[in-house]
Order: C-alpha cells, then structure tokens, then sequence
C-alpha cells in the first residue's frame, strides 16, 4: 500500500511538472501589470501606454498601466524589483534608477531587476539665453573654466539624469562640475523661463523641450550631448564636433522585470517589445512625440545599466550628493 502511494507521488509530481512547463510556454495567460513610477500624463507614462497598447496585440493579454508615483520614482521602482518574478509584473524603469543607491535615497538598482529591453534615449542638451554672450560651446566652457563659481545652471533636482549628463560633460573636459551653481528646478518648462529672462546662464534638458522657445528666438541651443547630430534637430551640433571628445549622456527609459525573472519570460517580452518598438505606428509616435529610439536587447541592457552606475557613482560623489 505504502509503494502504491509512492507511486502516485511520483506520478502526480511529474504531470505537475509537465504542466508547470506547459503554462511557462504558453506565457502569459492572464493581464500583465506594466508599473510606471512617474505620474499619468508625462513622458513616461506616454511611451509606456504607447508601448501597452502593442504588447497587447503581441502577447494576446492585456497590459495594464499602473501609475506608481512617489519619492522621485523610488515607490515604483522599489515595486518593480520587489515583484513575484512570474512575468505578470514588469515596469518601465528610468534613468532615476542609477542614482537612489549612490544618492543614498534608497536601496534599490539595476541589481534588483531584470532587464528586458531599452527603448529609449534622450540626450541631454546645453541651451542657454537668445542673448547670451556665448557664441558657441567653445566659447562658454573658456569662460566656465575661467570663472569657477560664476555661472548657474538648472533644469531639473541635483543627482538626476540630465543633471548627471551635463555635470559628467564639465568633468570630461577638465572642469570642476560643482564649478556651475545648481538652480534645482521641476523640469524644463521654468528652467527655459529663467534662461530666457536672464535669471539663470544654462538650461541642460532634452532637444524637444527647447523647441519652442528656440523656435520664438528665446533660446539658442549650443550642443547636444549624443554620438551623432539629432534627426529632427539638424542645426544643433553634437558636443564632439566642439571638443572632439564624445560624450554621451541623458535619460532613458527601459522594460524590466523583478529580479530572477525566468529566461524564456524574458525572451517572450523582448521579443514582443522588439515588434512593438519595429512597428510603424510606434515609431511615428516616438518621432511626432520628439522622443529618441534606441534598441538594446536583455543581455545589452545589463550591460548598459552597469556601465550607467559605474559612471554616475563617482560623478556623484564629486558634486557631493553621495551618502
């Protein structure tokens, strides 16, 4: 009798196995929640609904938007990694994400998830008044360097990506980046009013947040920060062709999952955002939108997320945000 039962043991433990790899195949058989840590209506937010909408069509399930907002994207990202790592809840994780450890914000990083695909990078950009005695970006670093302590710069809060990019830029060409004032600001849109108005000296932000102000003749953007001059904004000279050093540097925007997300759950995903992120229809929304495609599959965007700390930790500890 006890062999008997032994038997059926085994039995019912190998068809529960067999059917344990069946639903793994067949993922996913319910909605996926897509977490988002900024709030509905932002940038984030757009490409992440954008984003949803294709995956739904891709994978056969709904995917679900939920805003989780809060301490500077720390709650969402927090729940991200914190997730059961089944496939049925993933993110889209940001540049923030490289800056709470080092910041001593809160501990969470890129070794708390899984990544599954970068989609999107915004270089940062130099811009400052109509006015400004600064003819070009050579100009403006031989006077920064010469008048440490002189000049403001804002944008966004000290320690977030764009503020890193220009800070890392200044560091990268010999200059101290605690040199430059920082005007902690909510975004853009108030930085480009200071600029204009005379209030501040630098805005660092992205090419399309400066458009409309550049195209009122408010502003002048000097540079942006990428590898090669941006489609939709031909005039704007790269950094390099200034310096003839590359450098490139902004914010960005991923899929991830929790850590230990399964290999083949992981597979699944990058192949449907891959699709999504081939399709038409998302990429006219990026270029109508103004935001950048960039494409890194699983294994490259662990690297891209490891070489991203690696940076930002001693840029952060130099303009004394660490803790």
């Amino acid at each position: 009798m006890i062999m008997y039962k032994k038997k059926i043991a085994v039995s019912v433990g190998i068809v529960a196995l067999a059917l344990g790899n069946v639903a793994l195949a067949d993922y996913p058989e319910r909605p996926i929640e897509l977490i988002v840590p900024w709030s509905a209506g932002g940038g984030t937010d757009a490409v992440s609904r954008q984003l949803a909408e294709g995956l739904k069509e891709e994978l056969g399930q709904p995917v679900n938007v939920v805003n989780r907002t809060g301490g500077g994207g720390i709650v969402g990202h927090t729940l991200i990694g914190s997730a059961q790592p089944d496939g049925y809840t993933i993110g889209m994780i940001t540049g923030e994400l490289g800056t709470y450890e080092n910041m001593g914000l809160a501990d969470v990083s890129h070794e708390d998830v899984t990544p599954v695909a970068l989609i999107n990078f915004d270089p940062a950009s130099f811009t400052v008044s109509a006015d400004s005695a600064w003819e070009d970006l050579d100009d403006a670093l031989g006077d920064i360097q010469a008048n440490a302590g002189t000049y403001t710069a804002s944008g966004t809060g000290p320690g977030a990506p764009y503020h890193l990019a220009f800070s890392g830029f200044l560091d990268q060409q010999g200059i101290d980046p605690a040199s430059v004032t920082l005007v902690p600001s909510e975004g853009a849109a108030p930085a480009l009013q200071e600029v204009a108005g005379g209030g501040i000296d630098i805005v660092y932000s992205s090419l399309p947040e400066t458009e409309a102000m550049r195209s009122s003749g408010r502003v002048r953007t000097l540079a942006v920060f990428a590898d090669e001059r941006i489609e939709a904004f031909p005039d704007v000279p790269t950094a390099k062709e200034v310096t003839g050093d590359s450098w490139s540097g902004g914010t960005w925007r991923g899929i991830a999952g929790p850590e230990g997300l399964p290999e083949d759950v992981v597979q699944t995903l990058a192949e449907a955002t891959q699709s999504v992120y081939d399709s038409e229809e998302f990429k006219a929304f990026m270029a109508n939108t103004g935001f950048g495609t960039v494409w890194r599959g699983p294994e490259a965007f662990g690297e891209f997320l490891i070489e991203t700390d690696a940076t930002n930790a001693p840029l952060i500890n130099k303009l004394g945000l660490a803790q």
